[in-house]
């Protein structure tokens, strides 16, 4: 089984573009959060809907899961929380995000989003527990930040790890964690886009201009993990002793 893992597009329609066009060479699509860009001139509700429509292309073309960074939040919810209700709203055939849950291949994959305050961190943490009992292969998390204490987070200047996540990585052991939000952590020299944590691999493919993303190649048979950017090409091997990437 072969994944793509992007992140951090920010409203990159041609990158996108590429996205959609190579989907049907993998088994999934991840793009781990902040698909739209607030510092765009572009309003967000047309982002919103432009992307829906870009996230529809792509799995028509494959499967696709899509979680929530923190340029994603466009409303609040229920509790008064910050949340990415437009992507909710782009739910489709093929198309996964935030608060689902699918199984490809005996590993279970679990779209998690940005939580903005004590309601959804609780929510979150009620659902990793019930996930973590669900018969499974392996499993995988889709969640924008990068834990805390990993290069993954490491931007040139100072460490952005999110604590929370990084306690839930060690209690629960997940196979996989996908993220984003560090753009510069795999091009920085202390950064890397690829780390081990116990059990747990955590990758961050990191931000880059052009019409193709950073992306990591994810093959599930070969078990090897591939980071293809514009400084090259960079693997691991997932069974090796090796813990850093990049």
């Amino acid at each position: 089984m072969r994944w793509l893992l992007v992140s951090d597009l920010h409203y990159g329609l041609r990158q996108f573009d590429w996205v959609a066009e190579v989907a049907p060479d993998f088994d999934v699509v991840v793009i781990a959060g902040d698909l739209l860009d607030l510092r765009s001139v572009v309003p967000i509700p047309a982002q919103s809907v432009a992307i829906t429509a870009q996230l529809a292309r792509i799995g028509a073309r494959g499967t696709v899961v899509a979680a929530s960074g923190n340029h994603d939040l466009d409303d609040r919810d229920g509790a008064g929380e910050k949340a990415a209700l437009w992507l909710q709203q782009a739910r489709a055939d093929g198309v996964h995000v935030d608060g689902d849950s699918l199984t490809i291949g005996g590993t279970l994959i679990s779209v998690y989003p940005w939580w903005d305050g004590p309601v959804g961190q609780q929510e979150l943490d009620e659902r990793l527990v019930a996930e973590s009992a669900l018969d499974k292969e392996a499993w995988a998390w889709v969640y924008h930040a990068p834990p805390a204490g990993s290069r993954l987070s490491w931007d040139g200047r100072r460490e952005y790890g999110d604590d929370v996540l990084a306690a839930w990585i060690a209690r629960f052991n997940p196979d996989f964690v996908f993220a984003g939000h560090i753009h510069q952590s795999p091009f920085t020299s202390d950064g890397g886009w690829a780390e081990r944590t116990g059990t747990s691999w955590v990758f961050n493919p990191g931000r880059q201009p052009g019409p193709v993303p950073a992306h990591i190649v994810l093959d599930l048979e070969q078990r090897s993990a591939t980071w293809y950017s514009i400084e090259g090409r960079e693997s691991v091997e997932l069974d090796a002793d090796t813990s850093l990437a990049g």
